[in-house]
């Protein structure tokens, strides 16, 4: 009876060990960072500017790949000698994964697109001339591709990410390069569950 029941209890935990690594696990959290971002247009002169972000994280996972999608504020733009050029934008990556590590210690590796919904916009650019640069229109809503890499020290969560943009920013006469940003982020999230 005692050799049936261990093999019950054997065959019943290495079951739900085999689940656990096939079923989806589900983590929430929140995250704050700094970015760092340039605006790639060849009529106006612009060097990068420092921008902050904060807001929410969510992954789902099993089996070494995960789903990530996140949702924060962030602050974009250049800096120049000509003017500035300052977006307030809410983003929304959405990014596959794979984590590399066993336990509450590892690294991860992460690439999807983003979408960017611009909340407020600050320009105010001068051309060679001294006249103020008109763009015709702001683009509400700009897409990018992002990838990078990440640490998992329990319930902290660090990355590095590279954005490219794939839209442009604004529509502009003056110009066939309308402006695509680029970018550099470094974040610091938390584990709540």
């Amino acid at each position: 009876m005692k050799k049936i029941f261990l093999s019950l209890l054997l065959i019943a935990g290495t079951t739900l060990a085999a689940s656990a690594q096939i079923l989806p696990s589900f983590q929430f959290g929140l995250k704050a960072g700094a970015n760092f971002s340039n605006l790639k247009d060849v009529s106006i002169k612009s060097e990068t500017r420092t921008g902050v972000l904060g807001g929410v994280w969510a992954r789902v996972g099993g089996a070494g790949v995960h789903f990530q999608p996140e949702l924060y504020f962030i602050s974009k733009g250049s800096d120049g000698t000509d003017g500035k050029f300052k977006f307030t934008t809410m983003d929304l990556p959405l990014l596959l994964g794979t984590r590399i590590g066993v336990g509450p210690i590892a690294a991860r590796v992460q690439i999807g697109p983003v979408v960017s919904f611009v909340m407020d916009e600050e320009h105010s650019f001068i051309d060679n001339v001294g006249q103020v640069t008109q763009f015709d229109e702001y683009k509400k809503q700009t897409f990018a591709l992002t990838g990078g890499i990440g640490v998992d020290i329990s319930n902290l969560r660090a990355d590095l990410r590279y954005e490219q943009g794939l839209s442009d920013v604004y529509d502009s006469s003056e110009s066939d390069d309308n402006g695509r940003l680029k970018l550099w982020t470094l974040s610091v999230g938390y584990r709540l569950f």
